[in-house]
């Protein structure tokens, strides 16, 4: 008979309830983003420029007073920090091409993607309970994505289609294999290490690609007081997002963080629901169920797991 003790170790709890924190930060950059744009302030690099210079100068100050000799190599973060910024700006991008619905359902890529990768490359093993957990969130975002509440969104299929759906697929591999290097950076190196570089180089790949694609935008821009905030909010719940990402990867793999992230449109909902009192459609509730469900079904008995993990170590 199955043991279900398990499943309620401080370490699966901890580790469901930061992925609902870090999903509850993705659902606020959703709404200060929106209300950005509804500003007239469409420039999604310049967006995230300030989530990685308080990366560079919170963790980079912590790095410089400890005085360690780094772990790993500086250009491996030069080129993580290249990935995270263009993962970020291709799915944003492929909003003005595509439907919303596209970019939900695509975006799940991100998810066989960093199974792919970490069986590969972390030698992760996947048993049928890991698999069966992932699909029954995948099914459940996909009851979202199929309900009457994106009937209007499926009217609108975006001026180009194609091109939007291949940003959004190239975005969700990128997003993909930095959840993968941090997932092994975090664990074979230092997550100060890593949040400093990652909002070093972060940071100056943005500032160029800034001057680059998004100078004519600025120009353009009339900030006010009502601006300044949800920028100022969105550049704290990113930095709040990536410091609380490396202690998630570190507990249970990049697979959880990225299930766990599949509820944020869902808590965009509740949201809208008790503070806006919209009403939305009975199948959402539904969904949010499965994609609970699927969590602790991938996540339960890591106890076990684990033990099993030290005596192939132990040569048990």
């Amino acid at each position: 008979m199955v043991s279900f003790k398990g499943l309620f170790t401080k370490k699966t709890l901890f580790a469901l309830f930061l992925g609902q924190i870090l999903s509850l930060f993705i659902t606020s950059t959703g709404f200060t983003s929106s209300e950005l744009a509804r500003r007239g302030i469409n420039a999604p690099t310049s967006q995230s420029l300030a989530n990685y210079v308080l990366l560079a100068i919170v963790y980079g100050g912590i790095l410089i007073f400890r005085r360690h000799e780094m772990k790993a190599k500086w250009y491996y973060y030069l080129l993580l920090g290249l990935i995270d910024v263009e993962a970020n700006y291709l799915v944003v991008k492929a909003y003005q091409y595509t439907s919303l619905t596209s970019v939900m359902l695509l975006d799940c890529w991100s998810i066989p993607s960093v199974i792919i990768l970490t069986w590969l490359f972390l030698k992760t093993n996947y048993k049928f309970k890991k698999i069966a957990g992932v699909v029954i969130c995948v099914a459940g975002l996909v009851l979202v994505i199929f309900s009457d509440v994106h009937a209007a969104d499926r009217s609108q299929s975006g001026s180009n289609p194609i091109k939007g759906d291949l940003l959004v697929i190239a975005g969700a591999t990128l997003y993909a294999v930095c959840n993968v290097s941090e997932e092994f950076f975090v664990k074979t190196a230092d997550r100060v290490e890593l949040m400093a570089m990652l909002g070093l180089f972060g940071a100056i790949f943005s500032g160029i690609q800034i001057s680059v694609l998004e100078r004519e935008e600025l120009k353009s821009i009339r900030w006010s007081s009502g601006a300044v905030l949800p920028y100022a909010g969105f550049a704290a719940a990113m930095f709040l997002f990536y410091s609380g990402v490396p202690i998630l990867l570190k507990i249970s793999g990049s697979t959880m963080l990225n299930l766990s992230l599949l509820t944020s449109d869902m808590w965009s909902v509740l949201i809208r629901i008790f503070l806006y009192h919209e009403k939305v459609d009975w199948m959402y509730f539904l969904a949010f169920a499965a994609v609970a469900v699927g969590l602790v079904v991938y996540s339960a008995f890591d106890k076990e797991e684990d033990k099993s993990h030290g005596d192939e170590e132990a040569g048990v």
